[in-house]
């Protein structure tokens, strides 16, 4: 089985992290031809997935665990928290996970920001993505942390297959 890699991605809200994503997600699996695992985590529950008043909903509001099949696809409702392992083994076979959010997972973190950055994010970064809205030299940019151009999907991509963590 060829090396599984994963990375991650924070910033506050509307700093562009969901379009970064879908950018890298399409190239890597278009253009790269790689199996592609997103992680999307929701600490506010916000997420709207099955409706009210479908199966779906009816099945995952028993609290039961549950998989929707179709020929087309498979949805998985689950009742618990899963860790890292438990979500990856959820997925199969891919070759690059992205994951957005999840601050405290052992991964290399890119954090996107515009307009301004926000020091506390500075301790977990790998890798600074941002755009011309922000002006690098108004902050203290800790050492080591690379660089990257928001809206350069390529280098991106270039960046995460050098440092993401294999798992």
């Amino acid at each position: 089985m060829s090396k599984r890699l994963a990375v991650a991605f924070t910033g506050p809200s509307n700093s562009g992290k969901t379009t970064l994503i879908l950018k890298v997600a399409r190239k890597l699996i278009h253009e790269y031809s790689k199996e592609v695992a997103i992680i999307k985590h929701d600490p506010k529950d916000k997420a709207k997935f099955d409706v009210e008043g479908k199966d779906s909903y009816k099945f995952s509001d028993t609290g039961a665990e549950v998989i929707v099949t179709s020929p087309t696809r498979t949805t998985y409702f689950s009742q618990r928290n899963k860790d890292l392992d438990e979500m990856i083994n959820l997925f199969g076979t891919f070759d690059i996970l992205l994951v957005e959010g999840l601050k405290n997972l052992p991964l290399p973190r890119i954090s996107v920001f515009r307009d301004s950055l926000d020091s506390d994010y500075f301790p977990y970064m790998n890798a600074l993505a941002i755009d011309d809205s922000i002006k690098k030299e108004n902050y203290d940019i800790p050492n080591g942390v690379d660089i990257l151009e928001l809206n350069n999907p390529d280098e991106v991509i270039s960046w995460i297959l050098k440092n993401a963590k294999e798992v």
